[in-house]
């Protein structure tokens, strides 16, 4: 049998971070937790999760530019990122997905539906790098 997945699970709102963690952690998923882009960086470069569940309005770096720093390093590449949003925009997921995102989930979260989401993420490949953006 394969060993669960590990997620990373990045939000600077202690209940939206809560809340994702449970679901998932529920789901049979290793929970790691970040509140900011910083804390995901040392988090990641000790364990590098299977999937970045990824706030992008956050304090500070937020998470596309995040994820476009994550894409460009070798080390880091292959990790599917999703992008975590509840300011969702028209247009919000093709930003997303030019900045390498692998999948993009509106806020508030469908706790019924978000474990299903992440299993068909990580039955996916991941993303190509995304290239300069002109």
């Amino acid at each position: 049998m394969n060993s669960p997945a590990t997620i990373l699970v990045v939000d600077d709102n202690p209940t939206n971070l809560k809340l994702a963690a449970d679901v998932l952690a529920a789901d049979g998923y290793i929970i790691l937790r970040a509140r900011d882009a910083g804390e995901a960086r040392m988090v990641i470069a000790q364990t590098a999760p299977d999937l970045i569940l990824l706030d992008i309005q956050m304090p500070g770096m937020d998470g596309l530019a995040l994820t476009r720093l994550l894409k460009a390093n070798p080390a880091s590449a292959h990790i599917r990122i999703v992008a975590l949003t509840a300011f969702a925009m028209k247009g919000d997921d093709r930003k997303a997905a030019a900045a390498g995102c692998d999948g993009y989930i509106t806020k508030p979260i469908d706790t019924r539906k978000l474990g299903a989401e992440v299993a068909g993420i990580l039955a996916r490949p991941p993303a190509p790098p995304a290239g300069p953006t002109p």
